[in-house]
């Protein structure tokens, strides 16, 4: 019998201003925010702020969160991140008693051991991290990401506020979003996926698909009616993979995503209906069958054309997918990179909808250069 649990407390918020009333933010808080927090959190007394981007830009690194811890320079009970998937990431190791040397800790050289309490608002509407135990980051030294998955990374509370998502640039909105299509599609097809997980996964699919249909039709100056249901499906999409896990398509992303610095979202977009295809060919009449039938109902297609036309509303409503071989990927590489995610990516591998093969990685790589 499967396992579902829910673990922070989550407040759905209608304003910036709701926000600051309720987090009374102040004295022995260490705030860990984007560049929201000057738009929205002025005047606010007592506590001290990092802003990850004024210590480096891009995805979230162990250099990064190394430098930030070097930089508090007063105790505090409670850590409030404010952001995107970066800075939430970055945040849940703060609450943690100890958390450096970062790749040890990474590497369960020591435990993690929670003694803040973690507050968590997300700014983007795709990482899903506020609902989540994993943090990921990129090891520049070792050319990849790894996740830390541990329950005391959980946050506490969760404020979701449609409307400080509403200033994101479309690029990462686009990312974000199809970075949680990716959480709920590959959640629903995992090995751990409950009936009731999986109603979380088939909530955010709906919610994500109508969106991009509706902007597709109506062009984008329809995204700020949207963003409540696309910062929903986010949330959901968190819960469900939170569960369930995510499997080949966040594992064959990483390696791409760190060795060419691409978005995680855009990362994860590039290798999804490649991965798709590759599981329907192994195993046909599984879940991958409801999964894309699902996709057929919503798109108003043929069940044989679903993931050519789920490519065409993507490209046409978040980003056009580009070729591995646009980010700079060439047949040399593909090897290295399939390697890269047996040795370093088994824990997403586990949640597999079938078991994928060193070769046949690399055939999914070859397919989309």
């Amino acid at each position: 019998m499967g396992v579902f649990k829910i673990v922070p407390e989550i407040h759905m918020l209608g304003t910036a201003e709701e926000l600051r009333e309720a987090l009374g933010i102040g004295e022995g808080d260490l705030v860990i925010a984007g560049s929201v927090w000057r738009k929205n959190f002025k005047g606010t007394e007592g506590c001290e702020v990092l802003i990850v981007g004024d210590f480096a830009k891009g995805e979230p690194t162990d250099d990064l969160v190394e430098r930030m811890n070097a930089a508090v320079s007063k105790p505090y009970k409670r850590v409030i991140g404010i952001g995107g998937g970066t800075v939430l990431d970055c945040a849940k190791l703060f609450a943690l008693k100890k958390l450096s040397p970062v790749s040890d800790l990474f590497d369960g050289k020591f435990e993690a051991v929670k003694d803040k309490e973690l507050v968590l608002v997300p700014t983007t509407c795709g990482t899903g991290s506020e609902v989540t135990n994993i943090s990921i980051l990129e090891f520049k030294s070792r050319k990849t990401k790894f996740g830390l998955a541990n329950d005391a990374i959980f946050t506490d509370k969760a404020y979701i506020v449609p409307e400080l998502a509403e200033g994101m640039p479309y690029n990462v909105f686009a990312a974000s979003s199809l970075d949680a299509l990716v959480h709920a599609s590959e959640s629903f097809l995992s090995p751990k996926a409950t009936e009731i997980s999986k109603m979380f996964s088939i909530g955010a699919i709906d919610r994500i698909l109508k969106g991009y249909k509706r902007i597709a039709t109506d062009g984008r100056e329809c995204l700020s009616s949207l963003m409540p249901d696309f910062c929903l499906a986010s949330v959901m999409a968190g819960i469900a993979f939170g569960n369930a896990g995510c499997a080949a398509v966040h594992a064959m992303s990483y390696p791409l995503g760190a060795q060419f610095h691409v978005p995680h979202g855009e990362s994860n977009y590039s290798v999804f209906t490649g991965v798709l295809k590759k599981y329907a060919v192994k195993a046909p009449d599984g879940n991958i069958a409801v999964l894309t039938g699902h996709f057929a109902e919503l798109l108003e297609c043929d069940a044989k054309d679903v993931l050519e036309q789920l490519d065409g509303l993507l490209s046409e409503a978040a980003m056009p997918r580009r070729r591995l071989g646009e980010y700079g990927m060439t047949d040399d590489m593909v090897r290295g990179f399939s390697i890269s995610v047996m040795e370093n990516q088994q824990r997403l591998l586990a949640n597999n909808y079938v078991p994928l093969s060193c070769e046949e990685i690399e055939e999914i790589y070859a397919s989309l250069l």
